[in-house]
This record gives C-alpha cells, structure tokens and sequence, in this order.
C-alpha cells in the first residue's frame, strides 16, 4: 500500500466520457449521471483501508448529495487479478453490505482512471451541471479513524456550494489514500 494524495483541483476542466459495467454486467454512461446540480465521481475500492474506513460516510454523504441535485457513481480502476478483494464477485458483495445510493463500475481496461488523472483511493472528481470540474478534495478530515459530530464535512460542504453557485471552494484539501494499482505491462 503506497500512500498517496491527489492533485490540486484544476477548475473547469471538463468531465471525461465513459461507457462502463457495474457488476452486474449493466452498462452506464456519464451522462447517466448528470444531476440538475452536478455530479460527483468517486474512485475507490475494496481493499483499500482509507476507503474501507469511510464506507459508511460515503453511503450517507452520497444520500445528502441527492437531496441537492447531485448524482454520485463509484468507479473500481485496480488490477483486480493482483488484488482479488477488488474483484467483480468482491464488489457486489461490498456495494450489497453497504446498501451503496449510486452505482459501483468496473474499470478493467484502467482508461477512465488514467483519463481522469485519478491517483488513489478515494479519489473525488466534483463537477458542476456543465461538467465543469470545481472540487478534487477529500471526504473530511478524518483519515482512516471514526468521524465524530465535529467532523468538517469537506465534500459535501464543497459540492453544496457547487448545487448553489457553479463553482467550488478556492481552498481545498488533497484526500488521502492509498495508490491505484495499475497493471503490469
């Protein structure tokens, strides 16, 4: 596990096209994600310990995203051959434990997560309703540990002044995580 942060937020830039199963084999494309106010794309995983301690913020956050006219998906990108708990079959059982609000795709070829210039897991893409890239920040603050009350809600925070405005907070912080495993060639 290589810990690594994302990159600072790169304002405007457009959201990437994509057509990818879920895992159940049903294919969906961006603009199946669309929201009347944005639309937030996740990459994350199973294995990973970052994504493992957030799972239920996530599901919670993703459900107040809706409310504002947001629609969230998740993208699995890692070599699943070398890291079988993110595997297909791994997936499904995940997304069906945690009662995920928003489809779980499989990226096996790892075009969309390099096209996206994704990094880690989590790693969060916040778009506006043009598909306008306004956040590139972490969930909140609490890294690997439980949230408490007092957690600063960063994404959801970030992405209700991108429902409101179009654009995203100036100041953000990197999210943490652990590195996409990418293939061997």
């Amino acid at each position: 596990m290589v810990l690594t942060e994302t990159p600072i937020c790169d304002f405007g830039q457009a959201a990437k096209d994509f057509e990818l199963p879920d895992y159940n084999g049903k294919n969906w494309k961006l603009s199946d994600f669309i929201g009347e106010n944005g639309t937030l794309i996740m990459f994350i995983c199973n294995h990973c310990p970052y994504v493992k301690a957030i799972q239920i913020r996530l599901v919670s956050d993703a459900k107040t995203l809706e409310t504002l006219g947001i629609k969230c998906v998740s993208i699995m990108s890692n070599d699943s051959t070398a890291y079988l708990e993110d595997s297909v079959d791994n997936m499904k059982r995940v997304a069906e434990a945690f009662a995920y609000p928003f489809p779980y795709l499989v990226d096996e070829s790892q075009e969309i997560a390099k096209a996206y210039g994704a990094v880690c897991t989590p790693d969060f893409f916040g778009y506006n309703n043009k598909l306008e890239l306004q956040y590139r920040g972490r969930l909140d603050s609490s890294g690997k540990v439980p949230a408490n009350d007092e957690t600063k809600r960063d994404l959801v925070d970030a992405m209700r002044l991108v429902a409101e405005t179009g654009a995203g907070p100036r100041q953000q912080i990197a999210s943490i995580g652990c590195s996409i495993k990418w293939k061997q060639p």
